[in-house]
């Protein structure tokens, strides 16, 4: 009888400070083993006291379950962030891409408009730049070469030919200096 009392003492105390430790880790654990901790004290036997630790590992096998279930959602949810984030890049090279290939035909094409302007009769490009809206032409006046742009500004009328001055002069004006 006095090896069960002190098998049971034992064990009191083995789950007393196990309880301690796992209240410490979880405060969803330290509630219930308070409630456990009152009844025990009413009833000390070690009968209780064996339920009272088959419920304690019941409540940690459930716990550990839900974590672990906890972790292969975390990991299948990573993996599609991961999965999605492939899928971004990839698609964002491919956008890059495109809008390279888009500013170098628009850049090409430019370039043969100005070379057209450059072939014409500078009388002819000034009154076709005449029509134009003053920044439109001052963007093509200022890629041509200097001599075709001259002869271009010297067929335009004075307040055009002020006009695209004036936005040349400027265009550049709120660029950041030294």
């Amino acid at each position: 009888m006095l090896t069960v009392f002190l098998l049971s003492s034992a064990i009191l105390r083995a789950a007393l400070s196990a309880t301690q430790a796992f209240a410490q880790s979880s405060p969803a654990l330290a509630s219930k083993d308070e409630a456990i901790k009152s009844d025990i004290s009413k009833e000390e036997t070690p009968s209780k006291y064996l339920e009272a630790l088959i419920e304690r590992e019941e409540r940690v096998n459930t716990l550990g379950l839900e974590l672990s279930k906890q972790r292969e959602a975390n990991s299948r949810i990573k993996y599609e962030i991961e999965r999605r984030l492939v899928t971004l890049e990839e698609a964002e090279k491919k956008l890059s891409a495109t809008l390279s290939r888009a500013n170098t035909a628009a850049e090409t094409d430019i370039q043969k408009l100005i070379d057209v302007y450059e072939n014409m009769k500078p009388k002819e490009t000034a009154a076709l730049f005449e029509t134009m809206e003053p920044a439109f032409a001052a963007g093509f006046l200022g890629r041509m070469q200097p001599e075709s742009a001259a002869g271009v500004m010297a067929g335009l009328s004075p307040q055009v030919a002020y006009s695209i001055s004036a936005i040349l002069a400027g265009r550049n004006s709120k660029a950041p200096g030294d």
